[in-house]
């Protein structure tokens, strides 16, 4: 599995279990969202808007333009998981810090 983040590739993250994504909303300290990029594809995605980004309430995950792969900005990643749950490739993954 490939991270990027801030355009540099991630090889320390530690995946946490679906299980242990927080409620719906709730923050979860030292904890972000990252974006398996190999997985994301955003023509797949409702008139290539991505649905994580739309599902994001803290505005982490931002896209350009439609069909294109959502940046993410990790200063306001609050490691909620509404992302996670959005996204119907499983591309994205809440990740220790």
């Amino acid at each position: 599995m490939t991270f990027v983040f801030l355009e540099k590739a991630c090889c320390s993250a530690s995946r946490i279990s679906d299980n242990k994504i927080a409620e719906k909303g709730r923050p979860m300290p030292g904890k972000m969202a990252l974006v398996d990029y190999k997985r994301c594809h955003p023509e797949k995605c409702d008139s290539g808007i991505c649905a994580a980004a739309l599902a994001c309430s803290h505005k982490l995950l931002k896209q350009e333009a439609p069909y294109e792969i959502p940046m993410t900005d990790p200063s306001v990643c609050q490691g909620c998981g509404d992302c996670v749950r959005a996204c119907p490739l499983k591309a994205i993954e809440i990740v220790k810090v």
